[in-house]
């Protein structure tokens, strides 16, 4: 019924059980923006969309209601007049589609959150067109999107009014993994090696717009000085755009994400507060939340930890690149990136990046150790005590009496575990079977880009997981 579509096979087999359903469907799909919520709902519906309409950012009532207006006479061949009040409009949309005669009748609302300017009365006429007409009919599927996350959790999402539990599905549309990324380069041409591979996803995060971009014909690093350091470059202005698009008060949500880039390890709620100078009311605990929701900051507990000492780290990769090299660029070389192949700022970078990308492919780690269908509890550990400090990077704490040490290493080549390093890992895991009294066995794991240089001490290591299996998957 629908092309193939790379990488969304969940979404594609949710929609098609939802579209079967033969009962009346509310479904919202959100998150990120340029994450493909649009492309992925036009293309699967294709030429079986009964209405179309899309938000225009801050558009004035008039212009969202005249849009709305073209495009009911467009799919319905037939006139009517433009009108004041979103009532009014949804009454006219209501007399189109009770003219069709169809088993299944397909509604999407793009951008919804745009739609609903300040007194424009939208939402609740959009309550009312659900509630009081659509949700009585067997043969509705109303499909609404947006990226506008305070808006979609709030109002929508976490509605407390008219439309509360009225959503029968919500899909939350996540960046590409890996490996889905990996497929899309492949399926447009791009002879990237896995390490490249790899950084293409440390600097774009596995979003499809932003890999769209690319060309095929250039080298990574080409594209990379193409997208943010040359003349005009494409993605120059986008994180500004981003978080302007994304959030109401985007410079409180900037001002966290911007203080996280520079904290590898993250920060504490109370860490945050103390140092953006914020008091103790609920207002960042609403921008970390949808920060999270939207896949730029990850929130872990560290091994035996409780929830007040949860961790919020930044891992929208993006984000980070931009922050790093793109927020303070000040113009004067073009090739930046493909002139700056070693140098320390990008091999700090590369440590942070790669160790994010690790922690987001947790379930395809799990798949190499081949313990998928392991209950697991996945975190980090750090000890600060005086003369015994250690540190990991990652802990898979297994049900099968066994917990992973994780070591992430990014290298220009094959990671080479040294005599001195050995003793690092040996005397890191004895310190923390002692600090934490486990008694379970521990297994050393290194993940890297390259895999391990094999020589006396590379036995020392259980499980050595390198980037191709990951892409594998």
């Amino acid at each position: 019924m629908e092309e193939v579509i790379l990488g969304r096979h969940r979404e594609t087999e949710k929609f098609r059980q939802i579209y079967e359903s033969q009962k009346p469907e509310f479904v919202a799909v959100y998150g990120r923006r340029r994450v493909g919520k649009t492309f992925l709902i036009k293309q699967y519906f294709k030429n079986r969309l009964d209405f179309y309409a899309t938000g225009i950012y801050n558009g004035a009532p008039e212009e969202q209601l005249a849009h709305f207006n073209r495009q009911l006479c467009q799919y319905s061949k037939s006139f009517f007049p433009v009108v004041d009040n979103w009532f009014d409009a949804f009454e006219q949309l209501k007399k189109y589609l009770s003219g069709l005669k169809k088993k299944r009748i397909v509604i999407f609302i793009d951008e919804l959150p745009w739609f609903d300017t300040k007194k424009s009365r939208f939402t609740k006429a959009l309550e009312l067109f659900w509630n009081s007409w659509a949700s009585e009919r067997d043969n509705i599927m109303f499909i609404v999107c947006g990226s506008a996350t305070t808006w979609m959790m709030s109002k929508l999402i976490g509605s407390k009014g008219g439309l509360h539990n009225r959503l029968t599905h919500k899909i939350k549309l996540q960046p590409f993994t890996l490996a889905e990324t990996a497929e899309m380069l492949k399926s447009r041409g791009f002879v990237f090696n896995s390490s490249q591979i790899a950084e293409c996803y440390m600097v774009l995060g596995g979003i499809p717009y932003y890999l769209n971009l690319l060309q095929k014909n250039l080298s990574l690093a080409q594209n990379i000085d193409n997208l943010f350091f040359a003349k005009d470059a494409e993605l120059r202005d986008e994180y500004n755009f981003l978080f302007r698009s994304l959030f109401d008060d985007s410079q409180a949500y900037k001002r966290v994400v911007e203080l996280l880039a520079t904290k590898r390890k993250g920060m504490t709620r109370k860490e945050i507060i103390d140092a953006l100078k914020l008091s103790e009311g609920g207002s960042l605990t609403r921008v970390l939340e949808d920060l999270c929701r939207c896949d730029f900051v990850s929130k872990y507990l560290a091994f035996e930890k409780k929830e007040r000492d949860a961790m919020y780290q930044l891992n929208d990769m993006f984000s980070l690149f931009y922050l790093h090299f793109v927020a303070n660029y000040d113009g004067h070389d073009e090739n930046l990136w493909s002139n700056m192949v070693d140098s320390p700022s990008r091999r700090a970078w590369c440590g942070y990046a790669f160790e994010q990308l690790c922690l987001m492919h947790i379930a395809q780690i799990k798949k190499v150790l081949g313990i998928s269908g392991i209950q697991t509890n996945v975190c980090s550990w750090i000890c600060r005590d005086e003369g015994e400090g250690a540190q990991i990077d990652l802990v898979i704490d297994r049900r099968d009496d066994t917990i992973n040490l994780c070591e992430i290493k990014f290298s220009m080549s094959k990671y080479e575990i040294t005599a001195d390093y050995a003793e690092w890992l040996e005397e890191r895991r004895e310190i923390f079977r002692k600090k934490t009294k486990t008694g379970k066995s521990l297994y050393l794991t290194m993940i890297t880009n390259k895999g391990l240089k094999q020589n006396e001490y590379s036995g020392l290591v259980q499980n050595d997981i390198v980037v191709d299996d990951l892409i594998k998957e």
